[in-house]
């Protein structure tokens, strides 16, 4: 069979999934109503389902006044004594999947459980999903003549008492079906290698005279494998290494710090970036659109949601409300209820609805991550955004950042100190200093209240990293590639001060 036919019919076969995409977009609540009952069937016999009684829960209300909301610190109990007895503690089927996470506020491990109902229901659907959505959009796509250069996670399959534990990616790599493993480059063996940097080169080795059609992986880690790909090619941008490269399925941190190096890289006005939401928890939302910011809630994988309002917010002691009852633009605590057995679990990722007819998203930060030392409320969303905006401004990239409290003392008042690695340096590190407090300005009316005239925010500092200090950061902590993230906004210094101690090359103040 040739590649243009099988593209053809791989299509065909996505395509026809459209359908059932448009029900639920029709029908939300009473999909999402239609998954709860499905769950608490599916688990009423398991220990956690006879300690609350699934089988007499009938409605929503039910299960929100009879099981409580959990974190991980509250599940993990429950989640360890499946996973060293393999007994039906938290979800019907025995469960042999475990996704690793350190995240990137706890050193400590934590065990996701990933079901085989949630690799075929949630992770594969929601692969399958991100294709159909792309060639609903794009007719004329020939992503199957070619193969998908997919960047994973840096860490194999290890084997623990009958169960198997790693990164999210190397567990969907494992259960790959042959058709989209024999679609994806690398090979299983160099895409589960450990050792993140002899990955990248055996990656780049495999697959510079592949015909590689589109891209998929985390954009920090992405643009130093395609910086290492032009390097090793000594070609000018990627579209002369790979000319029929189509689009660059991404996830795992917001792209916009990123999106003006990729276009420098891949020139090319046709190229699409479609963006996915998916975690070790589930796959919960697609850009359904070309050109768009905004991704579709999926309904139909397995997965109840529920939402907290921020300004509500506290922890496992805060009341959840159904997708019924959700505002436009308002902040939400993620809560979920899967078919891997997390029951109201708060997953820390916080979002927006930008529109409810259909039900689409925007990610705004973590719970955890945020800056409320002086009652700015500053969230990831506004910090991207104002720096997106400092960028055009000042001609100027960002490779990474994070920021933290400059708290005050009896000589001082407080701050924020930015660290930030340029990929193009402003050429006047003040302007851009103003600029970004400008943005900070118009973009939180609370950051705003507590700048004016410096009574009790000053300007912010702006510190500009050596080239790689947070890679080498990070590679200090065995936490190269895949899922490590660089923590971009932190409630104290515990971070901040940290990376610092690897070099800094300048830090700017600017009184406005």
């Amino acid at each position: 069979m040739t590649l243009p036919i099988l593209n053809s019919i791989i299509s065909w076969f996505l395509k026809k999934r459209k359908h059932q995409v448009e029900l639920f977009l029709k029908y939300p609540v009473e999909v999402q109503n239609e998954q709860l009952l499905k769950l608490l069937e599916a688990a009423a016999k398991t220990s956690y389902g006879k300690k609350y009684h699934f089988k007499k829960l009938n409605t929503y209300q039910d299960f929100q006044s009879q099981v409580p909301l959990m974190n991980y610190e509250a599940l993990s109990p429950y989640i360890e004594e499946q996973r060293n007895t393999g007994k039906s503690v938290l979800w019907d089927n025995k469960i042999k999947w475990y996704a690793k996470s350190s995240g990137t506020t706890n050193a400590k491990s934590k065990f996701i459980p990933v079901s085989e109902d949630a690799i075929k229901q949630c992770h594969f659907k929601g692969g399958k999903d991100m294709l159909t959505l792309f060639y609903n959009n794009n007719e004329d796509a020939k992503l199957f003549t070619g193969k998908n250069l997919r960047l994973g996670g840096s860490s194999a399959v290890y084997e623990n008492n009958e169960s198997y534990f790693g990164d999210l990616s190397a567990i969907i790599i494992e259960n790959l079906p042959l058709w989209a493993d024999m679609s994806s480059a690398p090979k299983q063996e160099v895409a589960l290698m450990s050792e993140w940097e002899a990955k990248m080169d055996a990656i780049i080795k495999e697959t510079v005279d592949e015909n590689i059609t589109s891209l998929a992986g985390v954009p920090s880690w992405m643009l130093v494998l395609l910086e290492k790909v032009l390097k090793h090619t000594g070609k000018d941008n990627i579209l002369e290494v790979w000319p029929n490269l189509e689009v660059y399925f991404h996830g795992g941190v917001n792209f916009s710090p990123y999106k003006e190096q990729y276009k420098k890289l891949i020139p090319s006005d046709t190229f699409k970036y479609y963006e996915t939401y998916n975690a070790s928890e589930g796959f919960f939302a697609i850009q359904d659109q070309n050109n768009s910011d905004e991704l579709l809630l999926m309904l139909d994988y397995g997965i109840f949601y529920e939402f907290i309002p921020m300004d509500q917010y506290n922890s496992v002691n805060s009341k959840a409300i159904p997708l019924s009852e959700v505002e436009i633009n308002k902040n939400y605590a993620l809560v979920i209820t899967t078919n891997a057995g997390l029951w109201r679990y708060i997953i820390g990722d916080t979002i927006k609805f930008t529109s409810t007819f259909p039900h689409r998203i925007k990610i705004t930060g973590r719970t955890k991550h945020f800056i409320n030392a002086f009652g700015e409320e500053l969230i990831i969303e506004n910090a991207d955004e104002a720096l997106k905006i400092a960028c055009k401004e000042t001609n100027s990239t960002i490779k990474e950042y994070t920021v933290a409290p400059v708290f005050m003392d009896v000589k001082t008042k407080g701050s924020h100190e930015w660290l930030i690695e340029f990929e193009e340096h402003p050429t006047c590190l003040k302007t851009f200093t103003t600029s970004l407090d400008n943005a900070l300005k118009q973009i939180n009316s609370d950051y705003e209240a507590k700048r004016y005239k410096d009574m009790t925010l000053t300007s912010p500092v702006v510190s500009i990293a050596d080239k790689n200090l947070f890679h080498s950061w990070l590679k200090s902590k065995n936490k190269l590639g895949g899922q490590h993230k660089v923590p971009r906004l932190y409630n104290d210094r515990t971070f901040i001060d940290e990376i610092k101690q690897f070099t800094l090359v300048e830090s700017f103040n600017s009184p406005v």
